[in-house]
């Protein structure tokens, strides 16, 4: 049991690593100018949530260092709750700030869209969320071999489809778009590829991917899923340099 814990904190340490690196490397404001439409409003949220989240941390560490100063504790309930506040006061005036700015610049109108669009594009969204979510149970169970990647399929063209119709919701332009050079088409198929490595080592050989407990045995190395691993790193020399912005 100890073994198999083990292994199951190794793996979320791994995606943890990821997601940290993909947040660490990215640019939120450039991801947000390469969403769809439909996904714009929330990909905003997103965003702004990510821009908030370092000042907050920024405020209790200063307001922190200002208690210690003036000799109060900034420890136990009393200290969290007279540092919590300030902070929680000072998260609201900036909320109320961002969101004036937002509406004297025209975020969150939306277009008059016929009622026969706006059922379509609820229909083919909700439809393909349903379609892949079957087809992604049908991939991973071993009766769903014969339906899964057709199921999957469908439903990622009806999502993409209502994304498309759902766009015409939320018209906007796009200021100095990000063109898509060698580079970027690069790292994106990087990814790609290790995705679909590991998806095809995992249907061929799952039981390489996952290392017996019982009976304990010393896990063997995959030659075929770490050179897939491998190519993940591709980026760290491919990916552009990113843009210093002038001062």
């Amino acid at each position: 049991s100890l073994v198999f814990a083990l292994y199951d904190g190794l793996r979320l340490a791994t995606l943890l690593v990821c997601v940290g690196a993909a947040n660490a490397l990215a640019n939120p404001h450039r991801l947000l100018k390469s969403l769809p439409g439909a996904l714009y409003e929330l990909g905003v949220a997103v965003v702004v949530a990510l821009t908030f989240a370092p000042h907050l941390i920024a405020d209790v560490q200063r307001l922190r260092a200002a208690r210690r100063l003036r000799g109060r504790p900034d420890t136990g309930v009393r200290g969290l709750l007279q540092v919590g506040l300030p902070v929680l006061e000072g998260a609201l005036e900036r909320s109320v700030a961002l969101a004036a700015a937002m509406d004297a610049r025209g975020y969150g109108r939306t277009a008059e869209v016929p009622t026969a669009v706006r059922r379509t594009t609820s229909a083919l969204t909700l439809g393909g969320l349903l379609g892949v979510c079957a087809g992604t149970y049908g991939l991973l169970t071993a009766e769903g071999g014969t339906y899964g990647v057709p199921v999957l399929l469908a439903g990622l063209a009806a999502a993409l489809a209502g994304l498309r119709l759902g766009g015409r919701r939320t018209p906007r332009t796009r200021y100095r778009p990000d063109r898509w050079t060698a580079r970027s088409l690069l790292v994106a198929g990087s990814g790609v590829a290790v995705a679909a490595a590991l998806f095809l080592a995992g249907t061929t050989d799952p039981a390489a991917l996952q290392p017996g407990v019982v009976p304990l045995v010393a896990p063997a190395l995959p030659l075929r899923p770490a050179a897939a691993v491998l190519l993940g790193l591709l980026p760290a020399f491919l990916a552009p340099a990113p843009k210093e912005l002038s001062s």
